[in-house]
């Protein structure tokens, strides 16, 4: 049998109309798709292939090629059509309950979820290196979305008990990681956190996002249990952070990808706090797309699933979500709850016995001030423009603002405070404050390549134009704009 074949006699074969469909649409012919296949093939260093038109004729009549073809396939058509194109959307891998790789509701198992999280990595980096951004993506809400995330708190299979303890494996042997070579993981796991905050999500995404698929080899390796668990800890981690770039520079069904492959990994990593905190950043992707309800439900699976294990900073920070997802909802009486909720658990956290994860370290005392002011911000608008709440925001911006500009590592949070206090003088009719912290903030947006950040001043902007454009502070201001930032900063 050649190198190439299929994977055994199929009797019952029916035509692969997936396949069909993308073939047909590529424009391509069946001589021109396997010199293709065969080009890649040797470029990967699997030179047994050897594909020809009569090869793929059968592929599009049913039968099922051995790998590495149907990740080849992805590739070649990913390309060709400028979207992840996944092995399951042609048709070539036995199908799952679940949907493709645009889906959220994927299989809680440790090999496919180093399998998915592997082949979207892998498809990032290729179209991201091409120009291309995955638009072929949905995003999912509502119970689509959440109820396949309550699935977090199912408990895992119990492994049967070994009749044996645990082999010591030979450390010299390939594939095993040392204890230094996994800290030097976890190092740079904090390394990519660090430039993210400085340097907002555009500069580093795609070293994360390769970071990410290295870890994934490695998860695909003979490893200890305990080895394995701290790679699983670590996959996730970088997959939030992935999602959390992707989110920042505006390539959101991507960041809701990782998001949800992140929260897969956590769960293999038995890391409930670290679940919670990646259940917190969909939590907030979604009070950003407008959804708060949705916000609101992760934030009470997090809560729930954490609530026996995460520290005071980590609750705090969840406290706060909530009410930022009470307040886009209308819900003043909840919010402030739990605004007062957050404030409180956060003045526990010095008394925490044990370290924090470095994850939560950014949920500072400024971080605290910033997220409650943004609630009652966003429930003036909800309110009508209220002046009250937004007489509410004013002092714990203000104090955010202040701190923020004390803190050299976290720029991107301190762009967004300031366009935050911004707004508040928006609110309070007060054009010529807001026009001086929307200047400042653009002046810390052009080192900081954030579209979120440069989306929120353009809003800004525009808000302070409608209401007060024959002002010469807000002329002044635009003109500033249309210098400093005069195009969507690129998404990488």
């Amino acid at each position: 049998m050649s190198g190439n074949g299929g994977s055994g006699a199929n009797a019952d074969k029916r035509p692969n109309e997936l396949l069909g469909s993308w073939f047909v649409r590529s424009g391509w012919s069946k001589g021109e798709l396997a010199r293709q296949v065969n080009r890649r093939a040797r470029q990967l260093g699997a030179n047994h292939i050897s594909t020809d038109t009569s090869r793929v004729r059968r592929w599009l009549d049913g039968e099922n090629p051995r790998e590495p073809i149907p990740r080849i396939l992805s590739e070649l058509f990913s390309e060709r059509f400028g979207c992840v194109v996944s092995i399951e959307d042609l048709g070539l891998r036995a199908a799952r309950q679940s949907p493709s790789v645009s889906g959220v509701d994927l299989p809680w198992t440790a090999p496919q979820t180093i399998a998915l999280l592997g082949e979207f990595s892998r498809s990032d980096l290729m179209l991201a290196r091409r120009g291309f951004l995955g638009t072929s993506l949905a995003l999912s809400a509502g119970p689509s979305l959440i109820e396949p995330m309550q699935r977090w708190l199912v408990p895992s299979p119990a492994s049967p008990v070994p009749a044996e303890p645990e082999p010591v494996l030979d450390p010299r042997r390939p594939g095993r990681l040392s204890k230094p070579e996994l800290d030097l993981l976890e190092s740079t796991t904090r390394m990519f956190r660090q430039w993210d905050a400085q340097c907002g999500g555009g500069l580093r995404r795609k070293a994360v996002v390769g970071q990410l698929h290295e870890v994934t080899d490695l998860l695909q390796e003979p490893q200890p249990g305990a080895t394995t668990r701290r790679l699983f800890k670590v996959a996730a981690e970088l997959a939030e952070l992935a999602g959390w770039m992707s989110y920042d520079v505006g390539l959101q069904p991507t960041a809701q990808k990782y998001f949800v492959l992140a929260l897969h990994a956590a769960k293999e990593a038995g890391d409930k706090p670290l679940g919670s905190y990646i259940l917190s950043s969909m939590s907030r992707q979604m009070i950003h797309l407008g959804r708060p309800d949705d916000a609101l439900e992760l934030i009470h699976l997090a809560q729930y699933g954490s609530r026996d294990c995460a520290s005071p900073r980590t609750q705090s920070m969840l406290y706060a979500m909530e009410a930022r997802a009470y307040a886009n909802m209308g819900q003043p009486g909840k919010t402030k709850r739990a605004v007062r909720m957050a404030e409180d658990t956060f003045a526990e956290a010095d008394e925490w016995d044990e370290p924090d994860p470095d994850w939560i370290r950014f949920f500072s005392e400024a971080e605290l001030y910033g997220e409650n002011s943004h609630s009652f911000r966003d429930l003036a608008y909800v309110a009508g423009r209220s002046p009250t709440y937004a007489s509410l925001a004013e002092p714990l911006m203000r104090k955010a603002v202040e701190k923020f500009a004390e803190d050299s590592e976290h720029q991107r949070s301190y762009a967004l405070n300031l366009i935050g206090m911004a707004t508040v003088h928006l609110l309070q009719r007060e054009p010529e404050q807001s026009t001086d912290y929307a200047s400042q903030a653009m002046d810390i947006a052009k080192k900081v390549r954030s579209e979120r950040v440069n989306t929120r001043i353009r809003k800004t902007v525009d808000t302070a134009v409608r209401d007060y454009g024959d002002l010469a502070a807000v002329v002044d201001l635009t003109d500033q704009l249309a210098v400093d930032l005069p195009e969507t900063a690129e998404a990488v």
